[in-house]
């Protein structure tokens, strides 16, 4: 592991939503699973304590650490997705089996993360020095569900 790893906390689940999380992206894997040496406030000897997995070549840390703290939008992944079609795949998986879609990209998972699922060109759009033209975007997206690649491009020129 780096230096510096973020860690995620689970309820129990951390196994299965790391083996979720490393089948949607490329250069995913799980790493190691550490089993508790003893009983723990949130679990007992042998429950599954630690995952630490790659995410997209980045390493992380799952924690079984109990239900003492939830995931909010205060802190979220972030997908660059190359076309509409790798937002559909993205979206549709992190969406379903319990996930709650939200507003402009965002969508939680069935573990309470949330995740936005960027199409590249938005923020190629968003950074455009035609703020007029960035503006109509911004503007296209906030009335968005999923992202789509399509629409955020016919506001951008203007042709809506």
């Amino acid at each position: 592991m780096g230096k510096i790893t973020p860690c995620l906390w689970f309820d129990g689940n951390a196994e299965e939503a790391v083996n979720f999380y490393v089948g949607l992206l490329p250069d995913s894997r799980i790493r190691n699973i550490a089993r508790s040496p003893a009983d723990y406030p949130a679990g007992k000897a042998g429950n599954v304590l630690t995952v630490e997995f790659t995410l997209a070549g980045q390493d992380y840390m799952a924690l079984n650490g109990g239900p003492y703290f939830t995931f909010n939008e205060a802190v979220s992944f972030s997908i660059d997705c190359a076309d509409q079609a790798e937002v559909d795949r993205l979206w549709d998986a992190i969406a379903a089996d319990g996930g709650t879609p939200g507003q402009c990209g965002w969508t939680k998972d069935r573990f309470g993360l949330s995740w936005q699922v960027v199409p590249r060109a938005l923020p190629e759009m968003l950074a455009s020095p035609d703020r007029a033209a960035a503006a109509r975007a911004m503007g296209a997206m906030m009335e968005m569900t999923k992202l789509e690649v399509a629409p955020l491009e016919r506001a951008f020129r203007g042709e809506d």
